[in-house]
């Protein structure tokens, strides 16, 4: 089979038109329009380009959004004391804690400190419970990007051989989406890591 290129500007273009009509509809029936909000810690300029472009796609899309700022010093129960409050604050619809975090911070905790229902990122314990269960409520999003892609291509990956990393972020979770018995999933997956023997000939599978 030759290789085809996805073209994922095209496809992110359709999911978001896609979204910005959700919540018209939801705002025209008398909902509030979702709110995002971003804990960005410290001064990592990759970290702020992205939250940058974080904020601006929810707005393209008719959400709001806002960033809490702290600075690099700040303390884990300080950036722990701001998750609680965007808990709490019910005009908040999802929270996420941009990574990475300074050294010296649990990213863990402080992801395990989001309230699951506004756990945008979907790495709380819970959240990755549920996407092990085969029910997820927020999924990783960029695990969820990827299976968008092959299904609005035309790729079904139900039976075919996907090969993933071992990363929290990206590949675990992944591995649980496209090897769930669920529509976009039902694959076989194979974990493949820094000490997985001849990596050329398992990827070619």
């Amino acid at each position: 089979m030759s290789a085809r290129i996805i073209d994922g500007v095209a496809i992110a273009a359709e999911v978001r038109a896609e979204v910005a009509a959700g919540v018209r509809a939801s705002v025209a029936a008398g909902g509030r329009a979702p709110h995002l909000s971003v804990v960005l810690v410290g001064d990592d300029p990759a970290s702020h380009t992205y939250v940058r472009n974080k904020g601006a796609a929810a707005v393209e899309v008719g959400m709001t959004s806002d960033t809490i700022r702290l600075p690099a010093t700040a303390t884990q129960a300080e950036v722990m004391a701001a998750v609680v409050r965007l808990n709490a604050d019910p005009h908040v619809s999802g929270i996420l804690v941009q990574s990475p975090l300074p050294g010296g911070l649990d990213e863990i905790a402080a992801m395990s400190s989001i309230d699951p229902e506004k756990d945008v990122d979907g790495l709380h314990p819970v959240s990755l419970g549920r996407l092990v269960q085969g029910e997820p409520v927020m999924v990783p999003c960029t695990p969820a990007g990827v299976q968008q892609l092959l299904l609005r291509s035309g790729v079904d990956p139900a039976g075919a051989r996907v090969v993933v990393g071992r990363s929290m972020l990206v590949g675990k979770p992944a591995a649980l989406l496209l090897g769930n018995k669920a529509p976009g999933g039902n694959a076989t997956v194979t974990l493949a890591h820094t000490a997985t023997r001849d990596l050329p000939s398992v990827t070619r599978e």
